[in-house]
C-alpha cells in the first residue's frame, strides 16, 4: 500500500481535506463561468480516468476528490487537484474557501445493527460500511452511527458534524458562540469543538481531517 497522503500536499493549490475528501470551492460569479470551468474539469477528469464530485451553482463550483477504489486520497487526487486549479487560474476564476464544508449527521446507538436499517430504509440511503450510510444521489448528508457503551439519557443522541478547513474552524466556532451557542467541550480542540445551542442541541465543528 502506498504512503498516506498528508493534507498539506493540497494546501499549495488551495485545496483542503474536508471529511476525507480533497475539496475546494471556486467563486465563478456567473453560471456561464461555472459551466466553462466544469467543462474544463470534465476534460481533465476523462483524460485522467479519475472523476471528482462537482457541484455547479449560480455563483460557484465546489469540487471534491477521493480515489474511491482505494477509499482514501492518493497521488491521483494530488495530480488532478493541481490540474483543476491550473485550469481555474487560466479562466481567471478565484478560489474561495470561506464557505467550504461538509455536513454529517451522527447518531449514537447502543446496538448499531438494530438502528441503522431503519435509517437506511426511511432515507433511501445505501451502506458505505457497517457504521455509515450515504445518499446514492449525493444530495443529502451522510449519516454516521457512533457506538455507545452505555445509555446517555441526559444528552441528545443525534448531533451534527460540520467539517471545515483547518484555517476556517476557529472563525466558525466564534460565529456560533456569537450567535448564542456555548462550548460543551473543547478537550479535543483543535481537532474538533463540541458546541450546543440554547436548548442543548449539539454540533461538532471538526477540522481534524485537514490536519496532519
Amino acid at each position: 500500500m502506498s504512503e498516506r497522503i498528508k493534507p498539506q500536499r493540497f494546501y499549495e493549490t488551495d485545496w483542503r481535506v474536508v471529511r476525507g475528501n480533497a475539496s475546494t470551492h471556486f467563486r465563478t460569479g456567473s453560471f456561464a463561468a461555472g459551466v466553462a470551468l466544469v467543462d474544463a474539469i470534465g476534460k481533465l477528469a476523462d483524460a485522467a480516468n479519475h472523476h471528482p464530485d462537482v457541484d455547479l451553482r449560480y455563483r460557484g463550483v465546489t469540487v471534491r476528490l477521493r480515489t474511491h477504489s482505494e477509499g482514501r486520497l492518493t497521488e491521483r487526487d494530488v495530480a488532478l487537484a493541481r490540474q483543476i486549479s491550473d485550469a481555474a487560474r487560466e479562466l481567471g476564476i478565484p478560489v474561495d474557501l470561506t464557505g467550504l464544508q461538509a455536513v454529517q449527521v451522527a447518531i449514537d446507538a447502543l446496538v448499531i445493527p438494530e438502528v441503522l436499517p431503519f435509517w437506511r430504509a426511511v432515507l433511501g440511503y445505501e451502506d458505505e460500511d457497517d457504521e455509515d450510510l450515504f445518499d446514492p444521489r449525493r444530495e443529502g448528508p451522510p449519516f454516521w452511527f457512533q457506538q455507545m457503551d452505555a445509555p446517555r439519557p441526559q444528552r441528545n443522541r443525534i448531533h451534527i458534524d460540520v467539517y471545515v478547513p483547518h484555517d476556517q474552524a476557529e472563525a466558525r466556532v466564534a460565529a456560533a458562540l456569537a450567535a448564542g451557542g456555548h462550548v460543551v467541550s473543547d478537550e479535543n480542540a483543535p481537532g474538533w469543538w463540541t458546541l450546543a445551542d440554547a436548548e442543548g442541541n449539539e454540533v461538532d465543528v471538526a477540522p481534524w481531517p485537514d490536519r496532519d
